[in-house]
């Protein structure tokens, strides 16, 4: 009785390498800096691989905030509850990985800097697009990509869709909740602008309903953990190329300290002074 061989059963067999896609995950990190031999700055490698993994949280926001979207609409107070905290905790990762990227020094990412052209973070299309999510809508976010590419209609659509905002209106509908009909079917393309009827209604949201009340704290943890992200990437770059312009021409710290306090929920913050 023939056996197949062992070599190539293993090959044809899921393993950790092949399931994870390893080979092809490792090769792309490749710094400008690196010559034919290979050696390039020491710390172009820790800048390169801090970004795509950033890149890759992103993604698994827009899975996260796609299918809490889904479940506030539906009144799904568990499955929502349980979404949002993982949000919150991805959102404490990324900031976590603004400790590991200061560990560069600027001297050293000087070193590398000009190599970057003019690549950078005001290009991230999945950053965009989580700020589009989260009620975010500016016509320049869209400046940065070629209007024929599938970022710009990707980030066109979303700026046109409901918002996570719009999603948790839904959800307090569900609950038994007053929201204006004016609110719930208002033109997604345009920036939400808060109203004191829906105040009233998170009121007695926070009064008489402790479910959507602890959907609300999630919200508001969600809220503070992006700004306290926005703070500690204008501090980084703040600490490495000081006023400097941005790579790519942007404003560098100046406009970073712009967003800082720019609110998603602004409602859950206001009522705060008068429950």
């Amino acid at each position: 009785m023939s056996q197949e061989p062992a070599s190539t059963a293993f090959e044809q067999s899921l393993t950790y390498q092949s399931y994870l896609k390893i080979n092809e995950l490792l090769s792309l990190q490749q710094p400008k800096s690196a010559g034919d031999d290979g050696v390039g700055e020491h710390d172009e490698m820790l800048f390169i691989i801090i970004h795509q993994t950033y890149e890759l949280w992103f993604k698994q926001l827009l899975h996260e905030l796609t299918a809490v979207c889904a479940k506030l609409s539906a009144g799904d107070t568990f499955e929502s509850l349980a979404l949002l905290g993982r949000i919150r905790t991805i959102l404490k990762i990324c900031v976590a990985q603004v400790d590991i990227l200061e560990t560069m020094t600027p001297t050293q990412f000087l070193s590398f800097r000009e190599r970057l052209d003019s690549a950078s973070g005001f290009q991230s299309a999945q950053f965009r697009l989580v700020e589009a999510v989260l009620g975010r809508r500016s016509p320049s976010m869209l400046n940065q990509f070629d209007p024929q590419s599938a970022e710009h209609s990707r980030l066109s659509w979303l700026m046109s869709a409901p918002s996570l905002w719009d999603c948790c209106l839904r959800y307090f509908v569900h609950q038994g909740h007053a929201i204006p009909e004016s609110t719930l079917n208002r033109d997604f393309a345009q920036a939400y602008l808060p109203n004191v009827a829906v105040e009233d209604a998170l009121l007695a949201v926070h009064r008489h309903d402790p479910q959507a009340a602890l959907v609300c704290e999630r919200l508001v943890d969600i809220d503070e953990g992006l700004q306290e992200w926005r703070y500690r990437h204008m501090k980084m770059v703040e600490r490495t190329i000081g006023s400097k312009p941005g790579t790519g021409g942007s404003s560098g710290v100046a406009y970073l300290t712009s967003t800082m306090n720019q609110s998603v929920f602004p409602e859950l913050w206001s009522i705060r002074g008068r429950l």
